[in-house]
C-alpha cells in the first residue's frame, strides 16, 4: 500500500438520515487502525476520528467511501472539495498531492460545490469590469483582421511600399508590420482572456482558499469583507459560516451602493442571504468600532484605494496603508485578516510587521489581471507589544473631585 503523508481528510453528510456518514466512519475506523500499523507518520490516537481526522490515504480507501459523502483534501493552506456521485462510486481520472507545497491537485468526473465551472460562476455574479475585456477583445479583432490582411495581399503592399523605399526594405517593412500586427493580436486575446479568467474563475478559487486561512469557522460571530463587489468572496465566508452551523454574520462593506444592492442579490441565490450585510463605506474610514471582527477580508481592492492620486505616487501608497490599518484596527484580538492583492504585497506585510501583527504568511506567485498577486495571512496580537520607541499614555483622570 502507498501512502500519501501531510494530507488532511474530513468527511461530512448532506444526507438527511445520516446512515452513509456512520457506515463510512465505520469503514474509516478499521481501515484506519490498519494504515496506521503500516504509516510511521499517522496519529496514534483515533478516538475522535468521527469528528476530524488527519490520516494517510491511497485511492483504494476513497473508493470505499459511500455516494453521497464529502470529501476534502488539503495541504497546508489549500484544499479542495468533493462530493461522491449518489449514482455511482467515486471515477478517479487522477490524484496527486504535492507535499511540502501549497498546492493540491485532484480531478475526477464528479465534483463538488467547490467545482464549479466560469459558465456558473459568470452566471451569478457576471463581473465588475467587463468593458475591459470587452475593449482588449474587440481590438484583438481588428489587428486579427489587419494581420490577415497582410497575410492575402503581401505582394501588392509589398509593391505600393516600393514606390516609396527599395524593393528590399519593403518586403521587410510589410513582413514585420504583418508580424507585429499578428503579435499584437494574440498578446490582446491573451490579456482579454485573463483579465476575465481572473475576474471570474480565479477569484473564485482564490476565495475558497482564502477561507481556508481560517482554522475555526464555528467560532467567528462578525466577518468583513472589505470591498465585496458583487460577493465572491462575501458568499464564500457566508457560505463557511452556514456549513459549520455558526451563528455569525459577514459584513460586505464597498464604496457603491449600487454594488451593494447586486451583492446582496448574489447572497440569495445562495442561499445565504440570512448570514449577509451590505454596507457603503470607505475603507479608508470603515464605520465600525476598534477590535470588532474576529475575521477581515478582503480580494483584489486595497490596490485601488487611492487610485485618484495615481497608481505609482506616495500619497496613493499612504492611502493604501491606510486602508490596512483600518483592517488591523477593526480586528479583535487574536482575529485573523486574510488579504489577495496585485502588486503591492510586500508593502502590505512590511507595514503588517511594523504594527506588530503575528503569523504573517504569504502565498507563492499567482497571476491575475497581467500582473503578480498574493494572499496575505496575519493575526493580530492578543496583546499590543510597545515596540521600541512607544509608550503607552493613560488618560483617565481619577480623584479629580
Amino acid at each position: 500500500m502507498v501512502l500519501c503523508s501531510g494530507v488532511r481528510f474530513e468527511l461530512s453528510d448532506r444526507a438527511s438520515d445520516g446512515s452513509d456518514l456512520i457506515s463510512t466512519m465505520n469503514d474509516s475506523r478499521s481501515l484506519f487502525a490498519e494504515m496506521r500499523s503500516e504509516s510511521p507518520h499517522a496519529r496514534s490516537d483515533d478516538s475522535d476520528l468521527t469528528q476530524h481526522s488527519t490520516v494517510h490515504i491511497t485511492q483504494d480507501y476513497l473508493e470505499l467511501l459511500s455516494p453521497g459523502v464529502i470529501v476534502t483534501l488539503s495541504t497546508i493552506n489549500m484544499a479542495r472539495v468533493f462530493e461522491t456521485d449518489p449514482e455511482s462510486s467515486f471515477d478517479f481520472e487522477s490524484f496527486s498531492i504535492s507535499i511540502g507545497s501549497e498546492i493540491s491537485c485532484f480531478r475526477g468526473e464528479n465534483m463538488g460545490k467547490t467545482g464549479r465551472d466560469w459558465t456558473q460562476i459568470y452566471a451569478i455574479y457576471g463581473m465588475d469590469d467587463w468593458q475591459t475585456p470587452v475593449f482588449l477583445l474587440l481590438h484583438a479583432i481588428v489587428f486579427s483582421f489587419l494581420s490577415l490582411l497582410f497575410l492575402l495581399y503581401f505582394t501588392p503592399i509589398c509593391a505600393s511600399l516600393s514606390l516609396l523605399l527599395p524593393p528590399s526594405a519593403a518586403r521587410f517593412a510589410a513582413g514585420f508590420t504583418g508580424s507585429v500586427t499578428a503579435l499584437s493580436a494574440v498578446c490582446l486575446f491573451f490579456a482579454a482572456a485573463n483579465i476575465f479568467y481572473s475576474a471570474v474563475s480565479l477569484h473564485w478559487e482564490m476565495s475558497q482558499r482564502m477561507v481556508t486561512a481560517v482554522a475555526d469557522w464555528s467560532a467567528v460571530k462578525h466577518a468583513l469583507d472589505v470591498g465585496c463587489g458583487r460577493g465572491i468572496l462575501l458568499n464564500a465566508v457566508a457560505l463557511q459560516l452556514k456549513k459549520e452551523g455558526s451563528s455569525g454574520r459577514v459584513v460586505g462593506l464597498d464604496r457603491k451602493k449600487k454594488t451593494t444592492v447586486s451583492t446582496l442579490r448574489t447572497a440569495g441565490i445562495e442561499g445565504v442571504q440570512e448570514y449577509v450585510t451590505c454596507r457603503e463605506g470607505d475603507a479608508r474610514r470603515l464605520p465600525f468600532t476598534d477590535n470588532y471582527f474576529d475575521v477581515v477580508v478582503s480580494a483584489v481592492f486595497l490596490h485601488t484605494v487611492g487610485k485618484e492620486f495615481g497608481g505609482k505616487t506616495a500619497a496613493a501608497a499612504a492611502e493604501r496603508m491606510r486602508g490596512l490599518g483600518e483592517v488591523v484596527r477593526v480586528l479583535k484580538p487574536g482575529g485573523i485578516g486574510v488579504v489577495w492583492d496585485l502588486v503591492h504585497v510586500p508593502e502590505y506585510v512590511q507595514r503588517l510587521r511594523e504594527l506588530k501583527m503575528e503569523e504573517i504568511r504569504v502565498s507563492e506567485r499567482v497571476t491575475a489581471f497581467m500582473v503578480s498577486s498574493h494572499i496575505v495571512s496575519f493575526r493580530k496580537p492578543s496583546q499590543h507589544l510597545l515596540g521600541h520607541g512607544e509608550v503607552r499614555l493613560d488618560w483617565r483622570f481619577n480623584n479629580i473631585c
